[in-house]
């Protein structure tokens, strides 16, 4: 599972029939240095199941792939990415410094 943002609304002319009841939203998966405003985000977007009504610039859970489908079983949906939640905060710890002698091996 990533965190990713809605970027906009995939509006479709005809659709499958059973893309009925949810929307499909537009997001993009962020990093950590994103997330942590470290970096522009720069991922390539993806199409999102989004059974929520998450709005655009709302943080999402996206799940993909095959895990994206398993929220339909046992219907089956055309589906690669699926908003799993609608995150109302992120807290962030800050990178734990390693010391080189936790891994020194002798």
């Amino acid at each position: 599972m990533r965190i990713a943002r809605i970027v906009g609304t995939v509006t479709l002319g005809r659709a499958h029939p059973s893309y009925q009841g949810a929307p499909l939203r537009l997001a993009v998966p962020l990093s950590q240095a994103e997330l942590r405003g470290q970096r522009e985000p720069g991922g390539e977007a993806l199409v999102v199941w989004d059974p929520w009504g998450a709005g655009e610039g709302d943080l999402i859970a996206l799940s993909e792939g095959p895990a994206a489908a398993q929220a339909f079983r046992p219907q089956r949906k055309p589906v690669e990415a699926y908003n799993a939640a609608i995150l109302d905060r992120i807290h962030m710890h800050p990178p734990s410094s390693c010391r080189k002698s936790q891994f020194d091996v002798t």
